[in-house]
């Protein structure tokens, strides 16, 4: 006999995490992760940057509704801060000044900057190499293994069951119910949220349901020691304009990412060296930065729906199917405000996150766009 709730998500990263907090307030929730533990995949391995100027117009509205959630998140929550707040940098090289223009002429939030005072920010930046940047002061680290455990302590608290070591085997619709197959038990609900990150596609198809052409995206990332004799605690995230790569402070090194997107199948990923390699040249082309070894590395699956915009609602034509996949590197930073309109959309609530924008959007990120 299958185990029956109203609601089964399929994937306990930043997605699955939030929406069972959000909907467990209004209904019974089963959380089904193959991982032995949360966030092990795309959550456990980002970047942990709040930047509301990332992303197109969508993600950006987006993760700007999320914002009031991290400065003042609910009672018990956490006991730290969420976000902490961190400018941040774009800079431009001398071919890159039109990239940089057009940026600060659809971000109004932004103030231009000098390569002189890029330098004053960040010391280690060549001014002969860079022509000037933008300046977002809007944006900041987040805790995401605070986020991810304030969540499942909501979850936890109204009710919800969280299952690892889950892995969906078998999905079938019968009987206006959807039965999931693990290896341990099965499951049945009338509806089920896919929020299975990179495999969001191949949970469709053992659904009966048609992918969404969802592209797995590996990025990878390293740490080195901190330039010696210099505090770098203060200095803002450092992006390229074009996103050719990023660096910034963490916890007393220094992160660095060549912003790659190389396509790639859904796994446990793992970094490729020419990518490490890659990443620290760009960022000594425009820098003074000396690097002698490498501390920690680590890759992971950032997944985009074609248009780089949020799959959140039904499937069309298929009683019970939802999909919440498709956040690709925006998932930890817009995480309440999707969650806040899976709710929406699955119990009718009005939440308090995503009023200004609920509405605009939902037509935006919704599948239909895709059948």
């Amino acid at each position: 006999m299958s185990k029956q709730s109203e609601v089964i998500i399929i994937g306990g990263g930043i997605a699955g995490v939030s929406a069972g907090a959000q909907l467990s307030q209004y209904c019974d929730v089963t959380i089904l992760e193959k991982e032995p533990t949360t966030g092990y995949h795309a959550t456990g391995r980002s970047a942990a940057v709040f930047a509301p100027a990332y992303g197109n117009e969508v993600v950006r509205n987006l993760t700007s509704a999320s914002e009031a959630f991290y400065r003042s998140p609910p009672d018990g929550f956490t006991e730290v801060p969420l976000l902490k707040p961190r400018d941040g940098v774009f800079i431009a090289s001398h071919a890159q000044q039109q990239p940089l223009a057009n940026m600060l002429n659809k971000s109004s939030h932004l103030s231009e900057l000098s390569a002189d005072e890029l330098v004053q920010r960040v010391p280690i930046i060549d001014s002969a190499q860079i022509y000037g940047g933008a300046l977002d002061c809007t944006g900041g680290d987040l805790d995401v293994d605070a986020i991810v455990q304030g969540f499942l302590r909501q979850f936890r608290s109204n009710g919800g069951v969280l299952i690892c070591d889950s892995e969906v085997q078998h999905i079938e619709w019968r009987n206006g119910l959807w039965h999931i197959t693990t290896p341990s038990a099965e499951y049945s609900a009338p509806t089920i949220i896919n929020a299975a990150g990179a495999w969001a596609d191949e949970v469709a198809v053992m659904a009966g349901i048609s992918p969404l052409s969802m592209k797995p995206f590996r990025r990878s990332a390293l740490l080195i020691d901190a330039p010696l004799k210099i505090d770098i605690t203060d200095w803002p995230l450092v992006i390229d304009v074009d996103e050719n790569f990023y660096f910034k402070p963490e916890a007393g090194q220094l992160l660095i990412s060549p912003a790659d997107e190389t396509p790639f199948e859904p796994c446990d990923a793992y970094p490729d060296e020419m990518d490490l390699a890659i990443a620290i040249d760009r960022v000594q082309k425009i820098s003074q930065l000396e690097v002698s070894k490498i501390n920690h590395s680590w890759a992971g699956l950032r997944t985009f729906a074609s248009d780089k915009t949020f799959v959140v609602g039904y499937e069309p034509g298929q009683e019970g199917f939802f999909w919440l996949a498709g956040q690709g590197g925006y998932g930890v930073q817009s995480a309440p405000a999707l969650a806040d309109i899976t709710c929406h959309l699955i119990c009718g609530s009005n939440n308090i996150i995503t009023q200004l924008h609920r509405e605009k959007h939902l037509l935006d990120i919704s599948p239909e766009r895709f059948r």
